[in-house]
């Protein structure tokens, strides 16, 4: 089994020498054998094809899946559990660890191992998956994990576009025509916009941690309904009016936030391994009240989010594979135009208690790459609880500011609801 890389995952495997690694850390309370562990990674390869593949480059050094007749194992790296934030300082260490793609499969395994209490970690190149994918294969790893002979089923992979827009869409003349026609007008647009010769120097990056525990967490999703918005837009409003106070002049008032492609092309399943997203700018109006601002907000991401298009987004892309070395130029080299991205996973569907074990906390992802700002902050909610990953580079965003806009955060948050509970 073959397919050639699509546009996106291309431009996130870049030339293979800097890592764009993602990262689900959880920890689990009871004791495991680590011919358990192969077993239960074994067996989401099995279903899984993407995860046993390797890369390979044709002649025109065009990158292509490949399934090997004798797949490699997912490696595993234990060490000795020695304190609760050692999965930072693992996650740190992962980030910065390309994979040997030749030879190895995209995703690798860290079981930072406890007596009682272990952290476990996967790491996979963003190429391979998104956030949400990366979650179907956690929940299956676990059940295999407690039951060794479940039955997770089989994996029908996407093999190409073709898989993922109807063939009315693809097919048609007119559509492909607009889609050429887009993708060349982006690709001279890109060509024309100017660029510095270097990338930022990234310097040193950093993870920043924290949860919101299940009370606030409560009134959080409470305030959002009698305000009529989603979570995602409030903690969107909150992260911007954070960054202004910080940073003043130097922010952005934008903040990128991906949109699962899984709520508009509904040929990707939960459980498929795929990479492609979509993605909205919000800002704020700073001549509203923050209230007033979060009215306003939603009403543009409803606006934005009802227009996008997976399937012409993918069908330009697709078109445009000749500029896709001006377009990761632009990305490495252009200055920064956003504050951060921020990703809301949502509540994350796993089971808490297995026979075996006991699933006590899911962190959110964790991600940073080589294609420009690395400043992204992520959230879920696992068990009732918000959890926020932030991560950076000194370079885009010193860790004393990153320090202070998580203050900010949460200080902005305690003080809405303590309004609301006025009211």
């Amino acid at each position: 089994m073959k397919r050639r890389l699509l546009f996106g995952e291309r431009m996130l495997l870049g030339d293979g020498t800097e890592p764009f690694n993602a990262i689900i850390s959880f920890r689990l309370r009871g004791t495991f054998a680590l011919k358990d562990i192969q077993h239960a990674l074994a067996q989401i390869q099995n279903k899984h094809p993407w995860l046993r593949a390797l890369i390979s480059h044709d002649e025109k050094n065009i990158p292509w899946y490949n399934v090997p007749e004798n797949p490699v194992s997912i490696p595993v790296r234990i060490i000795t559990r020695q304190n609760e934030d050692q999965w930072q300082e693992e996650s740190r260490r992962e980030w910065n660890t390309a994979f040997n793609y030749e030879k190895l499969p995209l995703i690798r395994f860290v079981w930072i191992k406890g007596e009682n209490v272990s952290d476990m970690l996967f790491t996979f190149h963003h190429c391979l998956c998104d956030g949400g994918s990366a979650m179907a294969f956690l929940k299956e790893f676990l059940m295999v994990l407690d039951h060794p002979a479940a039955d997770i089923g089989t994996e029908n992979p996407i093999l190409g576009i073709q898989d993922v827009v109807p063939a009315k869409i693809l097919n048609s003349r007119r559509q492909k025509l607009k889609a050429k026609f887009i993708g060349r007008l982006a690709a001279t647009a890109i060509k024309c916009i100017p660029v510095g010769k270097k990338a930022i120097e990234r310097q040193n990056d950093y993870l920043i941690h924290w949860k919101l525990d299940e009370t606030v967490s409560k009134e959080v999703i409470a305030y959002c309904k009698s305000q009529g918005v989603t979570v995602n837009t409030f903690l969107s409003a909150a992260v911007l009016q954070a960054f202004k106070k910080v940073r003043g002049e130097k922010s952005f008032n934008k903040v990128s936030c991906p949109v699962d492609i899984r709520r508009f092309a509904h040929q990707i399943k939960e459980d498929h391994i795929f990479a492609f997203g979509l993605m909205i700018v919000v800002s704020s109006d700073e001549k509203l009240s923050f209230d007033d601002n979060l009215r306003a907000m939603q009403k543009s991401v409803a606006q934005k989010t009802g227009r996008l298009n997976p399937y012409i987004t993918m069908m330009v892309m697709e078109s445009g594979h000749d500029a896709l070395k001006n377009f990761t130029r632009l990305l490495k080299n252009g200055k920064s135009s956003n504050d951060c991205m921020f990703s809301n996973l949502g509540r994350i569907q796993i089971p808490h208690e297995y026979k075996e074990f006991s699933v006590e906390t899911i962190f959110s992802p964790t991600v940073i790459g080589p294609l420009g700002n690395t400043t992204t902050m992520v959230t879920s909610t696992y068990r009732g609880e918000m959890d926020f990953t932030f991560m950076g580079s000194e370079g885009y965003l010193p860790y004393a500011d990153a320090l202070a806009v998580r203050d900010e955060v949460i200080q902005i948050i305690h003080s809405q609801l303590k309004q609301m509970a006025v009211l």
